[in-house]
C-alpha cells in the first residue's frame, strides 16, 4: 500500500517538531570554497535559534567533526543541551534536498526516501548524501517508503491539507526524472506525501543552480495564504519570471476550490559573488516552533521582508539573521534544515 493509503500525509513545517535536522559543512566541501570560516557565524547563530525553541539534531563525520563544531558552537555562545550530534556523513550542508521527508499518520511517523542526485548530477559525488534518508530513518526505527523517483526536498512545499506547491523548471526537468511524465511526477507526490492538489509555478530565480527550488519563490504560511517573492525592477532578470509566477499564484485553488490568499514579498537588491549573481530571496525561511528565521543581506528591504513575514506569523518571533556570506553556497536557513514532525 502506499504511504496515501495507510493515512500518511507530508504535515506543515509549522505543525509541531521534534526538532530539526542540520549537516555540520565542511571546509573542504564545495558548498563555500575559500570562506568556510565566512559561514559559521550564521550557521551558528541559526543553531542558537532552532535550539532556543526544539532540539537540534546535526549530522557530522566522525568524532574531530564534533568537536570542531562544538568548538565552532561554544565560541558563539550557541552550544547547549538541546543540541545533539550523529555521525552520518554528508558531503555537503543541504540536508534539506538530501535529507528525508517525514510523513506522519494518526498513530505513526515514517520517512520517504527519495533518491537525490546532487540537483541533476551537478555536484558529484553524493552518494554519502543520499543514504542519509536510511540512517535517519533507522535511528528513529521508522518505516521507510522507497518512490523510484528523484527529488529533493526543496522544490516542494505543502499546506498540511493536500495542497502541494512545486516548479515546472525543477520537477519537469530531464536531468532529474526524464522518463516521467507531469502526470507520473504527480502521483508520486500525492501517493507518497498524501496530496491530492498540485499547484506549478513556472520557473526559479537568476542563480539558483537548482533549476528553481519552490523554497525560493512561494511558500505557505497557512493552509490558505501563500506568501510569494517579487521583483520592482521592470529591468531585473527576475521580473519577468516572478510576474508569471505571479499571475500563476493568483488563479491557484485550494483542495476545496478556494483561492489563496497571496501575499507579497519583495526581493532583495542583487547579490554577486566574484560576478556571479546569487539566488538571494526572503522566501527560503524556515519555521520553528516557536520563531521563523529569515535570511537578510544588509539590505534596505531587510526590515520590509521581516514585518511582512512577521504579520503572517503573530504567535511566533520572526528572527533576522544575515545571510550575505551564506548565500554564496546558493542556499540559505531553509536549505539548510530538515524538520522532524511530531504525531
Amino acid at each position: 500500500m502506499t504511504p496515501a493509503e495507510l493515512g500518511f500525509r507530508m504535515p506543515a513545517e509549522w505543525e509541531p517538531h521534534v526538532g530539526t535536522w542540520l549537516a555540520w559543512p565542511r571546509c573542504e566541501g564545495i558548498s563555500f570554497p575559500g570562506n568556510y570560516e565566512d559561514i559559521l557565524p550564521a550557521f551558528s547563530e541559526m543553531v542558537g535559534a532552532i535550539s532556543s525553541d526544539e532540539k537540534v539534531f546535526i549530522n557530522v563525520w566522525d568524532n574531530k567533526m564534533e568537536d570542531e563544531a562544538c568548538e565552532v558552537l561554544s565560541s558563539h555562545n550557541t552550544l547547549n543541551a538541546n543540541v545533539h550530534f550523529h555521525h552520518f556523513k554528508s558531503y555537503e550542508p543541504w540536508i534539506r534536498d538530501h535529507g528525508p521527508i517525514f510523513i506522519t499518520n494518526k498513530t505513526d511517523r515514517a520517512v520517504v526516501n527519495c533518491g537525490y542526485n546532487a540537483w541533476g548530477e551537478k555536484y558529484p559525488p553524493f552518494d554519502l548524501d543520499n543514504k542519509i534518508p536510511e540512517q535517519i530513518g533507522k535511528l528513529r526505527s521508522l518505516k521507510q517508503f522507497r518512490p523510484d523517483i528523484i527529488l529533493e526536498g526543496g522544490s516542494v512545499d505543502v499546506n498540511g491539507n493536500g495542497t502541494l506547491l512545486t516548479t515546472e523548471s525543477c520537477l519537469l526537468n530531464p536531468n532529474r526524472n526524464p522518463n516521467l511524465s507531469r502526470g507520473n511526477i504527480e502521483n508520486y507526490l500525492n501517493d507518497y506525501l498524501g496530496t491530492s492538489n498540485i499547484l506549478w509555478l513556472s520557473e526559479g530565480i537568476e542563480g539558483d543552480d537548482t533549476d528553481g527550488h519552490i523554497d525560493v519563490l512561494a511558500r505557505f504560511v497557512d493552509t490558505n495564504t501563500i506568501l510569494t517573492v517579487f521583483e520592482e525592477n521592470c529591468n531585473d532578470a527576475n521580473f519577468h519570471p516572478l510576474q508569471k509566477n505571479l499571475s500563476r499564484l493568483q488563479g491557484m485553488r485550494n483542495e476545496d476550490g478556494d483561492p489563496f490568499n497571496i501575499t507579497k514579498v519583495p526581493m532583495p537588491s542583487a547579490v554577486f559573488h566574484k560576478g556571479e549573481r546569487m539566488p538571494a530571496s526572503y522566501a527560503n525561511f524556515y519555521i520553528t516552533n516557536k520563531s521563523v528565521i529569515v535570511p537578510t543581506y544588509r539590505d534596505s528591504n531587510d526590515d520590509t521582508a521581516i514585518n511582512i513575514i512577521q504579520s503572517k506569523f503573530p504567535s511566533r518571533k520572526v528572527i533576522g539573521i544575515d545571510s550575505t556570506d551564506l548565500i554564496w553556497g546558493l542556499g540559505s536557513f531553509h536549505c539548510l534544515t530538515q524538520q522532524e514532525p511530531l504525531i
